[in-house]
């Protein structure tokens, strides 16, 4: 018992981070099966790798606060008047994140854009990537609660380093001109490098509109708009129209004479 846990203290100040139950039945397994020094070796390395893709995974997961969308097969594309499915599929496969390319995702409140943009970043972290997702509102006031520019500048990175942002809700909260110009340096400290997504029901004309007196707006729309795929949607709320179907009173059914 002793010689046991001098060995998983060993392990342990080698970096080793695989369960113990999990290094107690290959040890188990290697016994029985009279296993060459060198296969359990190799197993222990698989069981290491897997332990850490897990954490690995947790953490990312954790740190893009991505929340539970609905299921990508139970998203109704006949819904929309107006969707380019194909051109999702396409999204999907990422190849938009290699090139650090955007991707704006456009139309009125309830029509699926933060859904589609969820499974985006789901997408990613399957992948091994690093995601941030937050409405726009969120992200700016946390921002702008720092109470000093160094403290601003880390909080920065919270939005600037991670390979994919998701940036939900563009259009339904003003903005002032010192808001503008942090979201600005996020747009321009990932320009060409890291994609960002933008849902919003606003036309880029419209922007305007949130972001009022900031005289960085052209700049920051010219950045994001350089590389960018466009999915725009047209389609009534789902949420409206679910909440109808459920409010609905039944018919009676006719009387007899």
């Amino acid at each position: 018992m002793s010689d046991d846990l001098d060995l998983f203290q060993r392990l342990a100040k080698l970096g080793i981070k695989a369960p113990r139950e999990v290094i107690e039945a290959l040890l188990r397994n290697a016994s029985k099966t009279k296993m060459s020094p060198r296969r359990l070796i190799e197993k222990l390395c698989i069981a290491e790798q897997q332990e850490r893709e897990q954490r690995n995974l947790a953490r990312r997961i954790k740190m893009a606060t991505l929340g539970t969308p609905i299921a990508l097969d139970q998203f109704d594309w006949n819904h929309p008047r107006e969707i380019d499915k194909a051109l999702f599929e396409e999204l999907y496969e990422l190849h938009f994140l290699q090139r650090g390319h955007n991707v704006l995702m456009r139309g009125p409140a309830g029509v699926g854009k933060t859904t589609l943009a969820q499974h985006l970043g789901q997408r990613a972290l399957a992948l091994g990537h690093t995601v941030r997702f937050s409405t726009l509102p969120a992200a700016l006031a946390d921002l702008l609660q720092q109470e000093s520019l160094p403290a601003t500048e880390r909080r920065l990175k919270r939005y600037t380093q991670p390979e994919l942002l998701i940036l939900d809700e563009l259009g339904y909260v003003p903005c002032d001109a010192r808001a503008a110009d942090l979201l600005f340096h996020i747009i321009s400290r990932r320009h060409e490098h890291r994609s960002v997504v933008i849902t919003t029901n606003l036309a880029y004309k419209q922007w305007g509109t949130v972001f009022r007196d900031a005289s960085c707006l052209s700049a920051l729309i010219d950045r994001f708009a350089q590389h960018c795929h466009t999915l725009d949607i047209d389609a009534e709320s789902w949420r409206q129209k679910t909440s109808v179907k459920k409010t609905r009173p039944r018919r009676k059914p006719p009387t007899r004479p």
